[in-house]
């Protein structure tokens, strides 16, 4: 089976993977870091006016900065969470439901990040916010409230969780070259847990 037949019967959680992991190929081969970094990061002071001469449009770089990683690990972790939670994601609101929510993910995570960091000339690179949606969608479907409270106070504890998660990282890598983003990660899993289910009510609108 050639590539274009493994592509065209792949899911879209394999696409999604598939098409990331090969641009972090390309660029680590011949050492293009610099160059598309600037190229497609998501970069707060663009859009106070910050020229980078040769990028992107500012508005299409929440998501030419998930085709970006600064390493192999860092690819291979966001690319092992998204291979467990994309595809049990797409089982339930399906393949553009997937898309819709990555998209949308990667742009409200990127929102998140431009609000505490407006000064920024720094690129914001990686596919952790857009993730942390498919995370957020993942915990709101798979997960069964505790002691019958569900609702508004399951997702609030869900979203309480991830919170606390993602601010022991920001101690832990306190000082750290490369700091983690991490409001987009947290904006990332709020709109997860926001479009999960109306994603799976429109996929089954019509059963």
């Amino acid at each position: 089976m050639n590539w274009q037949t493994r592509l065209a019967h792949s899911s879209p959680t394999e696409r999604i993977i598939g098409v990331t992991i090969l641009c972090w190929a390309v660029i680590a081969l011949f050492r293009l870091q610099l160059w598309a970094f600037g190229f497609g990061g998501f970069v707060p002071l663009r859009f106070d006016g910050l020229d980078v001469p040769g990028a992107l449009p500012a508005v299409l770089t929440p998501l030419s900065a998930t085709l970006l990683h600064a390493d192999f690990l860092h690819v291979a972790f966001n690319m092992l969470l998204m291979f467990v939670c994309g595809r049990g994601v797409e089982k339930l609101i399906g393949g553009t439901g997937l898309f819709a929510l990555y998209i949308v993910g990667a742009y409200v995570a990127a929102a998140g990040h431009y609000l505490f960091n407006m000064d920024s000339a720094a690129p914001m690179i990686g596919a952790s916010g857009a993730v942390s949606a498919v995370i957020g969608a993942y915990a709101l479907l798979y997960s069964k409230p505790r002691n019958g409270v569900g609702g508004w106070q399951h997702v609030a504890s869900l979203a309480g969780a991830w919170i606390f998660i993602q601010l022991l990282i920001a101690l832990t890598t306190l000082g750290s070259p490369a700091p983690v983003a991490i409001m987009a990660h947290i904006f990332g899993f709020i709109a997860g847990l926001a479009l999960a289910r109306p994603l799976l009510l429109w996929r089954y609108r019509n059963a």
